[in-house]
């Protein structure tokens, strides 16, 4: 195991000692972090008292493996609280999320909790946004919404699978991953780009976590208040 993977196993264990309870009711983000925090919850003797709400059927395969229970989308207005990952996080806590293709669960999910908390390596914590941003996108609208990204001065490009056909979202819909010079303002940008007819979601999440963990290459974490 890499020093890496060794800080974020110690950060999980911390993460969900501090903010798992018994009787809550817990989202589960997606990707390779998430599934650490549900491989520590499985160690909780109060683990039968939990309902999770999982973002993905990756996340939803690991939870069932490690015997965890399920609630219902009636559940998520009682959401205590949500883990997850990040693909890049601003010096003002903005993130973008959705490299997965889980933002629009995602977003639900960080939307209605009560707590969130974010786990990341070191390297995804950067001064200003650097990578393409994920628009989630009804198909019928995928022509129309590329030329507004377009005229919005970004440069989509729909994401693909290794053979090149479309990668399809657990919703049905289509990823057009937007690059833009500069995000100035992300809050206005992911409004704006949410205002415009066929998006589902947009991987800017501008809400303030309760609580961001980094994992350090040397096997260390750092909290983040």
């Amino acid at each position: 195991m890499s020093q890496l993977q060794d800080a974020i196993q110690k950060l999980a264990r911390d993460a969900v000692v501090k903010f798992v309870k018994k009787d809550q009711v817990v989202g589960l983000g997606s990707g390779s972090t998430a599934a650490h925090i549900v491989r520590e919850m499985a160690g909780l003797d109060f683990k039968n008292t939990l309902e999770c709400v999982p973002t993905s059927l990756q996340i939803k395969v690991e939870a069932e493996k490690s015997g965890l229970r399920f609630a219902d989308e009636s559940r998520i207005p009682d959401i205590d609280v949500v883990f997850d990952g990040a693909d890049q996080i601003d010096g003002g806590f903005n993130m973008i999320k959705g490299g997965g293709g889980a933002l629009l669960r995602e977003k639900i999910l960080i939307s209605a909790a009560k707590k969130v908390v974010i786990v990341a390596d070191e390297g995804k914590f950067v001064k200003s946004f650097s990578r393409s941003v994920p628009v989630e996108v009804h198909p019928m609208a995928r022509t129309a919404v590329a030329g507004m990204l377009q005229k919005a001065g970004g440069m989509p490009a729909m994401r693909t699978l290794e053979k090149g056909y479309p990668f399809i979202t657990e919703n049905g819909n289509v990823i057009l991953d937007t690059t833009f010079a500069l995000i100035g303002d992300p809050r206005k940008t992911e409004m704006e780009l949410k205002s415009i007819a066929g998006v589902m979601e947009v991987g800017i999440f501008t809400r303030r976590a309760d609580a961001y963990y980094k994992a350090k290459a040397g096997g260390t974490f750092e909290v983040i208040y």
